[in-house]
């Protein structure tokens, strides 16, 4: 279940993030962006004859003839889908700029609002689950920017696809016998079926065997609807799925915290536990100079390096990685609920970035790019491919030689 749900969000991911901002979102492009001639269905012998040798393999798995030819009715190849498998790159933002987007100011206050507008469903909630409505709204806004970017393609022919042609052809089979199973049950119709070019479905992006694993009706209207408008049973589903992986009310996923000077690093990874008043004995402090309370044992995290901020984690963590075994994704997930609560930003600093910039370097040549009419897309610190052009565009106009990256001789050229 871990390999299957981080194989899929790290190919969505940047997010998560490469997608919104200026390169962030967790997931999949806005639901009503139109779909480019990729992504819908071209002429494949190949194609073609995969599905006629797949149709025997769904029927003895308990799918219908029925089933069957209405889901492939108007299916077919998606070579975009192929394209963005193969071209998938390791994610590798840093913590800071990950961060950066995940708990970006819109995040938050997006989040916050949507607290506030769900409070009396979110409640009923955690009444039956257990899972507190920050963390539910804190995941729903992780992937996919609270319902605004849930994907649009359709989910048979992105999984039929990959199943003929990707690298992954028996897990996609198993995930496109399971899509098929979802619409035979009824919930929801070959058209409503839309995601992620990876099969992730709904406001929470559930793969169709999570989906089947996790999801409930919580409107009670008879069907598991996570495609529509309303987030009710998606929330839902989230907060079950996080419940039957032993989520722990009241207990924090984590906390950062200050280490002392001399403390022993070897000590830190997910792999050593202990109490939080053996780390209190070492001098591990909260970012207020304070003992941590006793949430039970705990790991200490640098994900970011001894340069960078260290987190307390607890068994709430390690829920989080069922649904996604990012760790930036699970620091995401628990910072932006803190957040969403009132929290305070990361207190440590970041060590500058390999071109020897902060993010308020960052934030500061993103600026002075926009206002000499490079447009950046925004000024979040994180350099993506709209920052990449920008500087580009500049540094042709000006006669510099055209390497699309930032540095401090251009921050200053330009006024920094």
């Amino acid at each position: 279940m871990q390999f299957t749900r981080r194989t899929i969000t790290l190919a969505l991911a940047a997010a998560g993030l490469q997608a919104c901002s200026s390169g962030a979102s967790h997931l999949s492009p806005s639901s009503d962006t139109p779909l480019d001639a990729s992504m819908r269905p071209q002429a494949n012998s190949g194609y073609d004859a995969w599905v006629a040798s797949f149709r025997s393999r769904a029927l003895s798995s308990g799918i219908s003839t029925s089933t069957v030819d209405t889901a492939f009715r108007g299916s077919g190849y998606l070579p975009g889908v192929i394209e963005r498998d193969r071209n998938q790159t390791e994610f590798t933002r840093t913590l800071e700029d990950y961060l950066a987007i995940a708990a970006s100011d819109k995040k938050v206050s997006n989040g916050r609002q949507k607290l506030r507008q769900y409070s009396g469903v979110l409640s009923r909630i955690e009444s039956r689950y257990g899972v507190e409505p920050q963390v539910v709204v804190a995941v729903w806004g992780m992937e996919s920017s609270y319902g605004e970017r849930r994907g649009n393609i359709p989910v048979v022919s992105a999984l039929s696809t990959l199943a003929y042609d990707g690298r992954r052809g028996s897990f996609f089979e198993s995930q496109l016998i399971a899509a098929l199973r979802i619409l035979q049950n009824g919930d929801t119709t070959v058209a409503n079926m839309t995601g992620s070019w990876a099969g992730a479905m709904g406001h929470t992006q559930f793969i169709p065997t999570s989906y089947l694993a996790y999801a409930v009706d919580f409107t009670g209207d008879g069907r598991r609807d996570i495609w529509s408008n309303d987030p009710t049973d998606s929330l839902a589903s989230t907060a079950a799925y996080l419940s039957r992986s032993g989520w722990r009310h009241g207990q924090p996923w984590g906390m950062e915290v200050r280490l002392p000077a001399g403390f022993n690093m070897g000590l830190t990874g997910r792999g050593t536990k202990r109490s939080p008043s053996s780390w209190a004995s070492m001098g591990v402090r909260d970012v207020n100079g304070r003992p941590v309370p006793d949430h039970g044992q705990a790991s200490i995290i640098i994900p970011q390096g001894t340069n960078g901020p260290a987190f307390m984690t607890f068994d709430n963590f390690t829920v989080i990685t069922r649904y996604n075994n990012a760790e930036k994704y699970v620091i995401g997930v628990g910072h932006l609920s803190d957040r969403i609560t009132g929290g305070p930003p990361i207190q440590a600093s970041f060590p500058p970035d390999q071109y020897g910039l902060t993010i308020e370097d960052r934030k500061s040549l993103q600026s002075r790019l926009t206002a000499n009419g490079f447009d950046t897309g925004g000024a979040d610190g994180v350099v993506g491919p709209d920052t990449r052009a920008a500087i580009s565009g500049y540094q042709q106009r000006n006669g510099l030689p055209v390497t699309g990256e930032p540095s401090r001789a251009l921050l200053t050229r330009l006024g920094g």
